[in-house]
């Protein structure tokens, strides 16, 4: 990897002070399981790399008057042992435990997990976030079976986050710093889908720091579950997942959020799918209606059709989970 400055700031203010206009100016480094790695491959060549592990406003689960707040230097393992997380959002851990390394569990961070680069293949090679080759992407006709089926072009890869599709389902905010102050942005609104190779795929300026999330108080009271399709068990990103979260009134769903992950450049929102549950029970035949719903509008590519069934079958295992019918 290329020489870098190294900064162990104690606080968040002096952190964002540490970081530059640009991404190559510095980085932030918390668990480093993706961060290193990139560097190692000279994709991320960081002039200074801020260690934020020893700072301690990113520590820590708390119940707030806003909700459950979530330090973003908290580790995989930390969410997944926590007893009010287990009590009251199963989603978290399954998603969390979907990351099969104990070792990555125990390094990696909630604020890792929803800022880590694509793992597209192109983009880890060099090609850049929208793998374009003489003003085409290098995506559609190639190598894609594990990229995305909804979102369409100019973006082809998929997020990466684990935790990315829960979070979202559940009315989470993200909430970050930069040496301007603090703001908030919900989870649904962090993941964006880059139009071109300069932008970002998470709202994030190269000054700033997640410092936390908060899950809202009324996210407690829903039926709330993740359900992941893998090709092994072994350590490696799901195929397709989707989160669900539902507030029911009596028997009936009063309202609904599905959101896949790994088939989108973002944790993608299944509405018309959202909208078919409300004012049903969950059963398996409307499970499998909003299923269908939830994958009407794919559009797979030459090598990831399969992901369509995928994507449908995940959604209708986590309705069903979530409405303790599985």
């Amino acid at each position: 990897m290329e020489r870098f400055e190294y900064a162990s700031p104690s606080t968040v203010k002096d952190a964002t002070a540490l970081l530059g206009p640009s991404w190559n100016d510095a980085q932030v480094l918390a668990g480093g399981t993706d961060l290193i790695s990139m560097m190692k491959d000279f994709v991320a060549s960081p002039k200074r790399v801020v260690n934020i592990k020893g700072i301690s406003e990113l520590a820590g689960i708390l119940t707030t008057r806003s909700g459950l707040r979530i330090g973003a230097a908290v580790t995989l393992d930390e969410l997944s042992m926590h007893p009010l997380v287990r009590s009251e959002f199963p989603s978290l851990i399954t998603a969390a435990l979907g990351v099969s390394s104990p070792q990555i569990r125990n390094m990696g961070t909630v604020g890792g997990d929803l800022c880590q680069r694509p793992r597209c293949w192109y983009f880890r090679s060099g090609h850049g976030l929208l793998a374009m080759q003489d003003g085409k992407s290098l995506v559609p006709n190639g190598e894609n079976r594990y990229h995305a089926i909804f979102g369409g072009a100019p973006a082809y890869f998929v997020s990466a986050s684990s935790l990315g599709p829960a979070l979202a389902a559940l009315g989470a905010q993200v909430t970050i710093a930069s040496p301007s102050g603090v703001r908030s942005v919900a989870v649904e609104k962090f993941f964006v889908t880059p139009k071109t190779a300069n932008d970002r795929e998470i709202d994030l300026h190269p000054n700033e720091i997640v410092t936390g999330i908060v899950i809202p108080s009324s996210a407690a009271s829903s039926k709330n579950a993740t359900y992941e399709v893998r090709q092994k068990e072994a350590l490696d990103w799901p195929l397709a997942t989707a989160s669900v979260a539902l507030k029911m009134s009596g028997g009936k769903v009063a309202s609904a959020r599905i959101v896949m992950g790994h088939v989108a450049p973002t944790p993608w929102a299944a509405s018309a799918a959202e909208k078919s549950l409300v004012g049903k029970s969950i059963d398996e035949a409307s499970a499998e209606k909003a299923a269908e719903e939830a994958v009407r509008d794919a559009q797979p590519l030459s090598q990831n059709g399969y992901k369509v069934q995928l994507a449908k079958v995940a959604v209708k295992r986590a309705l069903l989970a979530a409405a303790g019918k599985a």
